[in-house]
């Protein structure tokens, strides 16, 4: 039987969150990836770039892996009662419950992280506590069948470990070779442990709207689901 796997895709998502994945697991073999909307429409991201879902909440069938990735209009969803429907009905019969960057956060929404270890964009990741996570600052977690990555380019590293865990290790490290994901950055700047305090500083000045945006929608929808202190 062909494998289905659907990502949530929605107004200001980060593509990469999503593409990323896409890019890997599309590659599985007996697997079909839907990209799932409110409607067929184009959907844009938060650069500008228009993606076209394949699949409605409505038509979507049951799906054996569900993902969310995040992006700045994930704040939208965590308050969208047909998005969270959606996510809780394909949660309960999907193997695996996962999520890239800030969609872990819709996921808490949906009240499917309760007690869950989890993962996050590291500007975002305290916002899963109120949310009844357990907030872990690693790039791939996984929890039973919940499996979750951190910020935008963790969604390649994401895919890969569940790559291994739906086929095995050798295509997994297969699929790595062929896509050459081999990353040698030009800076050592990529998380806020190897950042220079400036850049730091600079970057979490620019997200100081951003973060206080999730940090009242988080609260509010984890005073609603009892898990906020």
């Amino acid at each position: 039987m062909t494998r289905r796997i659907g990502m949530l895709i929605f107004p200001r998502l980060t593509q990469l969150d999503m593409t990323g994945p896409y890019e890997v697991l599309a590659r599985l073999p007996d697997t079909t990836v839907e990209l799932i909307a409110r409607t067929l429409e184009p959907v844009t991201t938060d650069r500008g770039m228009k993606i076209v879902p394949t699949t409605t909440y409505d038509a979507c069938p049951p799906l054996d892996i569900i993902m969310v990735p995040g992006g700045p209009g994930q704040q939208d969803l965590m308050e969208d009662e047909v998005v969270l429907d959606f996510l809780r009905k394909q949660a309960a019969s999907a193997k695996y419950v996962t999520s890239v960057c800030t969609g872990s956060l819709v996921l808490g929404a949906a009240g499917l992280l309760k007690g869950k270890r989890a993962t996050c964009h590291w500007a975002a990741l305290e916002h899963l506590k109120p949310l009844g996570a357990i907030p872990v600052a690693e790039k791939v977690v996984v929890d039973g069948n919940v499996v979750t990555g951190a910020g935008v380019t963790s969604g390649i590293d994401f895919a890969l470990s569940l790559a291994a865990i739906l086929e095995g290790e050798a295509l997994a490290r297969e699929i790595q070779l062929q896509i050459e994901y081999d990353p040698a950055p030009p800076f050592d700047s990529g998380s806020p442990k190897t950042a220079q305090p400036a850049t730091l500083a600079a970057l979490k000045a620019k997200l100081t709207k951003l973060n206080e945006d999730r940090r009242e929608v988080a609260a509010r929808v984890g005073r609603k689901l009892g898990t906020a202190v």
